[in-house]
């Protein structure tokens, strides 16, 4: 079986990876390559790095979270070049605990998880490489074993940083079995693994009457007391402690602000000084990133005990709010809904998308810009351009509030609802409408939403049944001409003919007699009335379209009927409004003849092919918009 013949391949390549060697040799093969010797800090940071860094407007896009986390740019970009790049960098907040502050459901325990598993596959590559001292029960870092007094010229020699000592295992190991002889003393390659319990530890709260400091430091062993005589000998000690296994990369504080204060007070000389107090030993050194995760009532009542001032200075704390783009909630909904067994039942178009048009808008804030409410501040946000408004203003909208984004309708909640609906009985497909109607059940249920927010949630799922019957309209009406796109741009090349005579005082000729003819001012108005153009306001916007078109001819561009949104906005109302009795008249037909029968099947057969539907749910689309059109 081929699943057998790759699990025999990834062993063969984990035993080819395997390397162990004597000190010495671990020296050699830092002098051609220092990069094993890098923090736990940097190898994060070198790991996310490794997938590729896109830069685009002044912004930086990494790959690492793409197949995972969505629409959280500007939050994944701030995280890594403020906190993951400064602490690989050995700035000061590499002595801070990473602390993720957002809504449930925001992607906080994925965004730690995606970091787990990234360092895992990074430790197999020949960049992420990590070593220890074999044998080690925190797996250290081998240079530990270099005395103090002999570390500046080792660092200027083999050009790293030494930091840390050796845990008090390793210095009687050091001492018994080589008799102090630290040349021979044996350094193996080490993979990063949650489930071995190596480079990844995770510490998440229960009854702090029952869990013990032990789970975060280790423990006495005390079957061996009598065999080793003191309760101080490393020997009858387990280092089995979540800090001592997360040494050298990650360690998860899950909820961390539910920790009893003594699990917390422990972090602070861990951060600060790079060790922790564990038994009757002196402080163990420790190289490991610390990254907790809380929501915002918890972090605000944290911060109002001025007990926890202390720990509170030790922390960079990164708000990780909701994504505000539709698009990008689409794909949170496919992918969660991907990872299902009702891969099967069809999602018509634009089903997902009216869910996050409404997610969407209940996360958003109203802005003070003048002219600008949610749904065009929707749109800005998804990229798309806004008539009247350019990039300073979307800047300016997303810096207006610190806190948009920390507050509205969870992801869980909305695919909670759509399973609802995809989970019953014979069905063949879902559509928006569905969709929209499980969203507005599910708000009666919604466990902490007010009487008022329901009013505000329900007016948004109306928002969002508005734009989708917009949608369903203009996809059934291009699917009624034969060639859309040709039929625009034929009106599109007209319209230009004509504004052109008509703002340089000429005349047109007729392509086919050759005949000198006066714009078309019926045709040109036609036009511009399907946008709000007035009778006085027409010669600006002709005007205003000549520029726009010598300005693309002075930079070598075409301007083409995609090149202005509101002239391809008003071609696309025109040639709807000529086809609209047309598609009335077909859709709502009970008994249509044979042509009536004919062009429906082409135009399913188009949705079909051209816009993902299938033949059902192209069906129940035509039905739909032809109800739509005759109210």
């Amino acid at each position: 079986m081929d699943i057998l013949k790759r699990i025999s391949a990834y062993k063969a390549e984990s035993d080819k990876l395997a390397w162990t060697g004597s000190f010495k040799e671990y020296l050699e093969l830092l002098k051609e390559d220092p990069t094993p010797a890098m923090t736990a800090h940097a190898r994060v940071y070198e790991m996310i790095k490794s997938y590729g860094v896109e830069e685009e407007n002044g912004r930086k896009s990494y790959k690492f979270f793409e197949q995972e986390i969505f629409g959280l740019d500007r939050a994944l970009e701030k995280l890594v070049e403020e906190y993951f790049h400064s602490a690989a960098r050995r700035l000061d907040v590499r002595k801070r605990i990473l602390l993720l502050m957002g809504p449930v459901s925001g992607g906080k325990s994925t965004l730690v998880t995606m970091l787990k598993r990234g360092l895992e596959q990074f430790s197999r590559t020949e960049r992420g490489a990590v070593y220890a001292i074999k044998g080690c029960p925190m797996h250290e870092d081998p240079l530990h074993l270099i005395p103090n007094e002999l570390r500046a010229e080792a660092e200027k020699e083999l050009g790293v940083r030494i930091e840390g000592n050796l845990c008090p295992s390793c210095q009687m190991r050091l001492r018994t079995e080589f008799e102090s002889d630290i040349e021979n003393v044996l350094v193996e390659r080490v993979f990063v693994s949650e489930e071995n319990r190596v480079g990844i530890g995770t510490f998440s709260p229960s009854d702090p009457k029952s869990q013990d400091i032990a789970d975060l430091t280790g423990s006495i062993d005390f079957s061996t007391i009598t065999e080793f005589g003191s309760e101080s000998d490393p020997r009858a000690y387990r280092f089995d402690g979540e800090l001592n296994k997360a040494n050298r990369g990650l360690m998860e504080f899950q909820e961390m602000l539910k920790c009893d204060e003594k699990f917390l007070w422990n972090l602070l000389s861990l951060t600060q000084e790079g060790n922790f107090k564990a038994g009757r030993f002196a402080l163990i050194s420790a190289d490991e990133l610390i990254i907790a995760h809380t929501n915002e009532t918890e972090y605000k009542a944290f911060i109002a005990n001025k007990k926890n001032e202390a720990l509170q200075s030790r922390m960079i704390v990164m708000p990780v709010p909701y994504n505000l783009k539709v698009s990008e909630e689409e794909k949170i909904y496919a992918k969660l809904i991907s990872q299902s067994d009702m891969k099967h039942i069809h999602i018509a178009p634009h089903a997902l998308r009216s869910a996050a048009i409404f997610s969407i808008l209940t996360r958003l804030k109203e802005t003070k810009k003048q002219g600008m409410d949610l749904i065009k501040k929707m749109r800005m946000y998804d990229g798309e351009e806004v008539e009247g408004y350019k990039e300073a203003d979307l800047k300016e909208m997303q810096n207006e509030y610190l806190e948009e984004g920390m507050s509205g309708i969870d992801p869980r909640y909305v695919i909670n609802r759509i399973s609802s609906a995809l989970i019953k009985q014979n069905l063949e497909f879902i559509s928006a409408l569905d969709v929209l109607r499980a969203l507005k059940d599910g708000l009666d249920q919604h466990p902490s939403i007010t009487k008022e927010e329901r009013e505000r949630y329900l007016n948004f799922i109306s928002v969002a049944r508005k734009e989708y019957d917009t949608l369903a309209k203009k996809e059934v009406q291009k699917a009624f001409v034969y060639s859309f796109e040709e039929s625009a741009r034929t009106l599109f090349e007209n319209y230009l003919d004509n504004i052109e005579a008509y703002c340089n005082w000429s005349k047109i000729r007729d392509p086919l007699t050759g005949e000198e003819m006066d714009p078309d001012e019926r045709l040109m108005r036609s036009i511009e009335e399907q946008i709000g153009v007035s009778e006085n306001a027409k010669k600006a916007f002709r005007e205003e379209i000549l520029i726009r078109i010598s300005s693309y001819s002075r930079k070598g561009k075409k301007f083409d009927y995609a090149s202005h949104d509101r002239l391809r906005e008003a071609i696309e109302k025109k040639l709807f409004n000529d086809l609209k009795d047309i598609v009335k008249i077909t859709t709502s037909t009970k008994t249509p003849d044979e042509k009536q029968l004919k062009r429906i099947n082409e135009v399913i057969n188009r949705l079909v092919e051209e816009h993902g539907y299938t033949p059902v749910s192209a069906n129940e689309l035509l039905r739909y918009v032809g109800s739509l059109l005759n109210r």
